[in-house]
């Protein structure tokens, strides 16, 4: 739904608003090729390019935690023919984690609506002997510092999430950082770390075949993907952990370009096949307006900087 003081802004910027765009538009993705991000962005680049007439070409530029693309989308020039799709780390936890930023999320970027909604799926080792959260709170209590929990690095996503478990529930897991997912999961597999809270788009196939255990998931309530699943929060009231992506643009975009992209990307996440691309991977599709994904950011923004501040994370 569009607020009233985008109405207004739409309706004094009308030429502007009929033109756009005359020219191809550049989709800066702060990930590498075939990633989650990479995908979103994908899919909604050819709805996009259908909608509107023009091409969105997706430009990947990873590196730096995300940081590097984030920061060539907040130095484009703010024409509308640069957007980007921010996720979670670069433009709400890269700020609690990174000194001297290149960039400020809330000032130098401007959001434009939240795409998607990805929580962590709780796996366990088969080895581990534990059917439930509440099993596994248990016997990391019973045996301090044993229990071992696999990361994608420190300050990622699914470590701030183990840390957030820790504190909410007592439980005495210690963290192991590994570089990427896929070593992680091999190391979960064969017993040599006891859990992980992994994406779910990366740890669902290794779930479903039964080369490890699901326990719950990190949305506050059950998703279609895993039905059979508990949320943590069903043993831990209010414990929430979920990623999510959206478009954002360089600061001073005109308003009624930032509405047009608004309403054809909401329009796009109303399309059925789209729905269901998405949620083959257990992504909940979110929309709305700008307003509510500036709000979105700067509440994981306080969340996630004061959880990394009671974990003793030091900024690089």
């Amino acid at each position: 739904m569009l607020t009233a003081a985008c109405c207004v802004a739409l309706l004094n910027a009308t030429p502007i608003f009929a033109a756009y765009p005359e020219r191809p538009i550049r989709f800066i993705v702060s990930s590498g090729a075939g990633g989650a991000p990479d995908f979103n962005a994908r899919v909604l680049a050819a709805e996009l390019s259908k909608q509107m007439g023009q091409q969105f070409v997706v430009d990947n530029r990873p590196g730096a935690g995300s940081t590097l693309g984030t920061t060539m989308m907040a130095k484009a020039a703010p024409d509308g023919y640069t957007i980007g799709y921010g996720t979670i780390g670069p433009l709400a936890m890269q700020r609690s984690l990174q000194r001297n930023l290149p960039y400020d999320a809330d000032k130098d970027l401007q959001a434009v609506v939240l795409v998607t909604l990805t929580p962590n799926l709780l796996a366990v080792t088969l080895s581990l002997p534990v059917n439930s959260v509440k099993e596994l709170i248990d016997s990391a209590r019973a045996n301090p510092g044993r229990l071992l929990f696999a990361s994608t690095g420190t300050g990622a996503s699914q470590h701030l999430t183990g840390e957030l478990f820790k504190f909410m529930t007592g439980a005495p897991i210690e963290h192991i950082p590994f570089k990427a997912a896929t070593p992680a999961l091999a190391d979960l597999m064969a017993g040599r770390v006891q859990l992980m809270f992994e994406n779910i788009n990366s740890i669902a196939p290794h779930v479903k075949s039964g080369r490890l255990r699901g326990l719950a998931v990190t949305t506050l309530k059950r998703i279609s993907a895993f039905p059979e699943l508990p949320a943590v929060a069903e043993s831990v009231q209010g414990f929430e952990s979920v990623s999510w992506g959206g478009v954002v643009v360089p600061a001073g975009v005109p308003s009624a370009i930032v509405v047009r992209l608004n309403r054809e990307i909401n329009t796009v996440l109303t399309l059925a096949h789209v729905r269901e691309k998405f949620a083959a991977f257990g992504v909940e599709l979110a929309g709305g307006t700008p307003e509510q994904f500036s709000a979105q950011i700067k509440k994981d923004a306080m969340k996630w900087g004061d959880v990394i501040k009671r974990a003793g994370i030091k900024p690089d």
